[in-house]
């Protein structure tokens, strides 16, 4: 299976603070409106049949949902899942999710949805091509799958571990693995392998003065693909 055990045990620890916009997941809070608008704007959401890959607690997925889209999250997370049951039951947004990865979904359920995304995902996974290559699977001739991760070079490394795990306590020591981040180019490659054309990339920046994140053309750290599926 292409997960890291470390890694589903270090987010199924985490999984019941996963709805807290004060804990650990505050930044994934804070960043959703942003690329939950940039996906709507690029694949209108309302009527869509969508896959969330790597859903964790249910962010991106119900706030999808409440943009009228009929939404499916999976992950290989079972305690992030039971909370992401929960709070949809609480909230009352229809998410249909699921345990298995996103090459067994693909296996079984090719070509079905509109819109795929993989969200902060990649950089966690020991095989990233494989899911993107899943998610060309899944998604429909036409349809788009949209990606964001992180990219690797010495101001990602400075940024996304020093500065938003150790000095502005942003995120958890040993969030991420700056080995397994990845470039711009190597994302686009594994897309275009998986028989995607790579459209733009955006990029998403954090200003530490006024603590909002806002997207910018800046991709040396953190950054968004969109890519589709040709007809």
């Amino acid at each position: 299976m292409n997960a890291d055990p470390f890694e589903l045990q270090k987010f199924s620890d985490l999984a019941h603070r996963w709805w807290d916009p004060t804990s650990e997941f505050r930044p994934l809070h804070e960043i959703n409106p942003l690329r939950l608008e940039w996906i709507n704007a690029r694949a209108p959401l309302a009527g869509k049949a969508v896959v969330d890959i790597g859903c964790g607690g249910g962010i991106l997925a119900e706030s999808m949902a409440r943009k009228g889209a009929i939404v499916t999250g999976i992950d290989l997370s079972e305690k992030a899942l039971k909370v992401a049951d929960l709070h949809s039951l609480e909230s009352g947004v229809q998410v249909r999710y699921e345990m298995i990865s996103a090459e067994d979904l693909a296996a079984r359920e090719a070509g079905r949805y509109d819109i795929v995304t993989c969200m902060e995902m990649l950089e966690h996974v020991p095989d990233p091509a494989a899911v993107v290559k899943a998610c060309a699977t899944l998604v429909k001739p036409g349809g788009h799958v949209f990606f964001s991760t992180i990219n690797r070079n010495p101001k990602s490394y400075l940024f996304a571990v020093i500065g938003a795990e150790y000095i502005l306590r942003l995120l958890p020591k040993g969030t991420h693995d700056y080995a397994k981040f990845i470039t711009p180019a190597e994302l686009a490659q594994f897309a275009r392998n998986a028989g995607l054309t790579v459209g733009r990339l955006k990029g998403m920046g954090y200003n530490p003065l006024t603590k909002i994140y806002s997207l910018n053309q800046d991709t040396d750290v953190n950054y968004l693909v969109a890519c589709t599926r040709p007809e």
